[in-house]
């Protein structure tokens, strides 16, 4: 694609960091560079280090971008489950697909692996406030069961499927596990009546 148009800063960044998360999807964490997202959006190396600095300050701009989808899309199915909307089985699909497909759990394990961990911060403090938002509204007893989740989707998107394929379990098994843990601390926290099968 070729841009010949004069973009804002913004415009510029954005336009950038949407091409890092489709080659992330795409083609996984090792394709991420500024060479190569330069080259999607039909800007110079040079351009992206304006906007960016390095090719660490794109990552941590594309870890802001994929945690505050994660966290958007996380935090209004909790709020429409809570709601009778949204079953809790959704509120773990898509958590896990956040992880899964959205390239949230390979950018997490790319960082970590690379030595750069505080790229990662903008993923946790958007998972903070959205718990912390959760606990505004009363659902404080939700924090353990928010945290194990979000890291059974981490994990399972890590390896997920070997692991279970290798325990002789069904791929689902770790959104199972997840979706009983909600529940039981939904229920706990008087979210959701005990008889519910929400």
């Amino acid at each position: 694609m070729s841009i010949k148009k004069r973009l804002s800063q913004e415009e510029s960044r954005s336009l950038a960091v949407d091409a890092a998360r489709a080659l992330l999807i795409e083609q996984g964490p090792q394709a991420v560079t500024l060479k190569a997202v330069a080259g999607r959006i039909g800007r110079t190396h040079t351009n992206l280090l304006h906007h960016f600095g390095s090719a660490l300050g794109l990552q941590k701009a594309l870890a802001r971008h994929l945690a505050s989808m994660i966290c958007a899309t996380i935090g209004e199915a909790v709020v429409a489950s809570r709601s009778g909307i949204v079953p809790i089985r959704r509120v773990v699909d898509l958590t896990f697909d956040a992880f899964e497909h959205d390239g949230g759990g390979a950018l997490a394990s790319w960082m970590v692996l690379s030595g750069n961990e505080d790229a990662l911060d903008p993923i946790i403090e958007s998972i903070q406030s959205m718990i912390e938002d959760l606990d505004a509204s009363g659902a404080g007893a939700m924090r353990d069961a928010t945290l194990a989740v979000t890291l059974l989707a981490m994990g399972d998107a890590q390896m997920g499927g070997p692991l279970a394929k290798s325990l002789g379990l069904p791929r689902s098994t770790a959104r199972e596990v997840a979706e009983s843990l909600l529940l039981d601390a939904a229920k706990a926290a008087g979210l959701i009546a005990t008889s519910s099968k929400v």
